[in-house]
């Protein structure tokens, strides 16, 4: 059995889709959830599944091995950010090399980096005029989304699109392809 560990700081639904997509699964189970935030919507999303939830602080994350530990425990195979804002420490990346994934809601190199994230992308895309935009799944490495290509999948900016209808086009690709992408990645 394949183990994974998500990683995720607001509303959920990428995890939730996750989880749901899995439950029940003979080869794949999602095990784990850490988020840095508290409050945020995915804890009570996922509360009806079986995982170890586990919140932490950024400064735990950085200079505690609060994180490695639960991972080791459970002998994650594969560590999925979902929404998951911060930064990974170059201590988790080295130790889980080709072992991190992230989703990103454009068509990388383009729209990605410190502070591109949410509707931030989805502006800068719509005021560069772009004739399309997508979503991106890559590896992590020590940079904010320049790790290795796993997929890419395009959807066209129409002409009255917003940033918010664009959102949407980008959050239903991410949700459908999300699932599939972790078990070509664990395959």
């Amino acid at each position: 059995m394949k183990k994974i560990a998500i990683f995720a700081s607001g509303n959920g639904a990428n995890a939730e889709n996750i989880c749901n997509y899995f439950k029940g699964s003979k080869k794949i189970s999602v095990v784990l959830l850490f988020s840095n935030n508290k409050k945020a919507g995915v804890l009570k999303r996922v509360d009806c599944f079986d995982l170890d939830c586990v919140v932490f602080s950024k400064k735990e994350m950085n200079c505690s091995s609060l994180i490695e530990d639960r991972l080791s425990k459970h002998s994650i195979d594969l560590i999925v950010l979902a929404g998951f804002l911060l930064k990974i420490p170059q201590k988790i990346v080295n130790l889980y090399e080709k072992k991190i994934i992230n989703v990103h809601p454009s068509l990388l190199p383009k729209y990605g980096g410190k502070g591109m994230f949410g509707l931030n992308v989805h502006k800068s895309v719509l005021e560069n005029k772009e004739a399309d935009s997508g979503v991106t799944f890559h590896y992590v490495n020590n940079e904010y989304d320049e790790g290795k290509i796993i997929h890419q999948e395009k959807c066209v900016v129409t002409k009255n699109e917003t940033p918010y209808s664009l959102q949407q086009k980008i959050k239903c690709l991410e949700l459908g392809l999300f699932p599939k992408i972790i078990e070509k990645v664990l395959k």
